[in-house]
């Protein structure tokens, strides 16, 4: 059976199915608990949260699932996420905001609250111990693998590269995670610009499944069963999936954002710094473009994703769609609208019927 893989044996899972997860509000603890009952990973993205928030959503999720789930956090970028910024620089940046912010009733010359920082997210992560710890952006500190080896818990972290992938086995995850460049929301590369990184997930996968020992995870552009079916044949253990679930009814995603996904304004998506300071994959939109014309005036992450945050969280709760972070993979024009169970119940059903027909030839012939 399909469903009989490294991945299902390795997190203790029904499917090899992992739901991606999603930073800010998109995660639910509703959407995580959903997946994991249906036999999924259901996954929350931590990026910005507290430590105490962090452990508080560990204890939801244990109220709404007996079942594994896994939360997310973004190992930092050594030189890169701890560069300083200059004064006039957050002040062209605040200008340049400014016009956006008076839009929604905010007040533009607030100062950006800074969001937590990893070293405190990982002590109250370890203390709260979910059954599996997922990471993007490097690797863990060997002293962390270490303490949630110790948990008894897994680990997952993300490569955009065969070289991340080996640097990831090499250190000792669970499984890796071979994220395609046709996957939505932020590139996880960390060992080279994401400008040298970008493989498509055809590519990638088989190369990462030979180099590495651990169990491997397709993400990238997978929205159904033909998906699934497509990276099992590659080699892979198991998919990451998260365009199709923040499409689901559970996501935290805004509505104006939803509306979008499974639609044909989702066929071109395309790579953008202007929310976050970091390459993210989400359809264009005028954000995307008016602040793409002035490059300069651009910060690092996560400066400029601290600057950006309260706009992002206005423009959600107005449902204007052309200020949003609209995060989707290139296949995001095949999402559908459902439930996050109903949604696994047919990804499965999909992946049966892709392997039925794989094994009787091209469109089913004999």
């Amino acid at each position: 059976m399909w469903t009989d893989t490294r991945a299902t044996e390795t997190l203790g899972l029904r499917f090899p199915i992992v739901q991606g997860p999603f930073g800010g509000g998109p995660s639910t603890t509703a959407l995580a608990a959903a997946v994991s009952n249906a036999g999924a990973l259901g996954s929350f993205g931590a990026v910005a949260m507290e430590p105490e928030r962090i452990e508080q959503v560990v204890a939801e999720l244990r109220a709404k699932t007996t079942r594994p789930f896994s939360i997310n956090l973004w190992v930092p970028i050594r030189g890169e996420d701890d560069r300083e910024i200059t004064p006039e620089a957050a002040a062209r940046l605040q200008a340049r905001l400014a016009p956006y912010a008076r839009k929604y009733g905010l007040d533009p010359n607030t100062k950006p609250v800074p969001g937590a920082r990893f070293e405190r997210q990982i002590e109250g992560l370890l203390r709260a111990s979910p059954p599996v710890f997922s990471f993007v952006m490097g690797v863990p500190d060997p002293a962390i693998l270490a303490e949630i080896k110790k948990r008894g818990a897994k680990s997952i972290g993300t490569a955009t590269t065969v070289d991340e992938a080996v640097a990831l086995d090499e250190a000792g995850v669970d499984a890796i995670v071979a994220s395609g460049s046709d996957a939505g929301g932020h590139r996880g590369s960390f060992l080279r610009p994401v400008e040298q990184s970008l493989v498509g997930t055809m590519s990638l996968v088989p190369q990462i499944v030979g180099a590495v020992r651990a169990c491997v995870l397709a993400a990238g552009g997978i929205t159904d069963g033909r998906g699934i079916a497509a990276s099992l044949a590659l080699g892979a253990d198991g998919v990451q999936i998260g365009t199709a679930f923040l499409a689901t009814h559970e996501s935290g995603a805004p509505i104006a954002h939803k509306l979008l996904l499974g639609t044909p304004h989702a066929r071109v998506t395309r790579l953008t710094r202007v929310f976050s300071g970091r390459h993210a994959r989400g359809i264009e939109n005028a954000f995307m473009r008016e602040m793409e014309e002035h490059p300069e005036d651009l910060l690092p992450y996560p400066a400029q994703n601290d600057a950006t945050r309260e706009l992002r969280r206005a423009a959600g709760k107005a449902g204007r769609a052309e200020h949003l972070a609209l995060w989707a993979g290139q296949a995001a024009a095949l999402a559908r609208t459902a439930g996050a169970a109903e949604l696994i119940e047919q990804l499965a059903n999909e992946t049966d019927r892709a392997l039925r027909q794989s094994r009787m030839g091209p469109r089913g012939s004999p």
